[in-house]
């Protein structure tokens, strides 16, 4: 081609403006093809989680993520195939993506502290939990934020950065929860007999289990009573019945054993001053 221009008298031109479109033509294809196969691949990623059973949620979020870095690698590579100088490219986008890390620096926290929850999992849809100051049950974890819902049905909408870097209670995660009582008898009381008598009692309940087994010991002698706590462990769902209804069973089976429960007591005593004498 270049010998029958140099023939024909013609200028160098007309070969590399064909040389130029040839490559920005081959340019195209490769942007095309490499669209193509970011989908596939980024596809093949999220089919992937899907097997590994990660969370929809997340599962979608770095599915677009992975293609989204794809695409801008590929686009910086076609574009240096073509000629066209990718360096202040790359760092006009490096200072924008600064840029907005900074503008949106608590938003990227919750959605990495986001991240991290759903992937560890430290409580998941319908576990009761202490987090980020709120105690609630667990009604949604998206990217930003996690919702509990409270006692009094309130609903918490709590950022996902101060739930991550606040301590995490989970009530419900190990299955079993003890329920607690602490009560106390008189000093003339009879301590064996309160002991038996509350032992028969959570022995008698079906909602108790027997592994862990139930407990009933002196806690402690008190100012006018000798302390006595009761421990009783059940299932996560019979928890809450047995713990509202614990002191009450507890009251009942001391009276029916003839146990006292004494109420706090002060002794006063009185001395009488000799009279004052009057002034001379």
């Amino acid at each position: 081609m270049q010998d029958l221009l140099r023939r024909l008298d013609l200028p160098n031109l007309p070969t590399q403006a064909m040389h130029d479109a040839l490559r920005l033509l081959i340019a195209l294809l490769l942007f095309l093809a490499g669209l193509w196969l970011a989908a596939r691949v980024a596809e093949a990623a999220r089919r992937a989680m899907d097997r590994a059973r990660v969370e929809p949620t997340l599962t979608s979020f770095l599915r677009n993520g992975f293609y989204g870095v794809l695409i801008a690698v590929m686009s910086v590579a076609v574009l240096d195939f073509a000629g066209i100088p990718t360096a202040s490219l790359v760092a006009a986008i490096g200072v924008v993506g600064i840029a907005i890390g900074l503008a949106l620096q608590g938003s990227l926290s919750n959605l990495a502290w986001g991240v991290l929850l759903i992937l560890f999992r430290p409580f998941r849809i319908g576990d009761y939990v202490d987090a980020g100051g709120v105690s609630g049950t667990v009604d949604s974890i998206s990217l930003m934020h996690t919702v509990l819902v409270l006692a009094d049905n309130r609903e918490a909408v709590i950022p996902n950065a101060k739930v991550g870097t606040d301590v995490i209670v989970n009530y419900n995660r190990r299955g079993t929860r003890r329920a607690q009582v602490q009560v106390g008898i008189g000093y003339g009381d009879d301590i064996g007999r309160a002991l038996q008598a509350l032992r028969d009692m959570l022995t008698a309940d079906a909602r108790v289990l027997a592994e862990p087994a139930p407990a009933v010991f002196v806690a402690g002698l008190g100012d006018s009573a000798v302390n006595l706590t009761v421990w009783a462990w059940a299932h996560r769902s019979d928890w809450w019945p047995l713990q509202q209804d614990l002191p009450r069973r507890v009251k009942e089976t001391l009276d029916a054993a003839g146990i006292s429960i004494p109420f706090p007591q002060r002794e006063l005593t009185l001395r009488q001053a000799s009279p004052i004498p009057p002034p001379a």
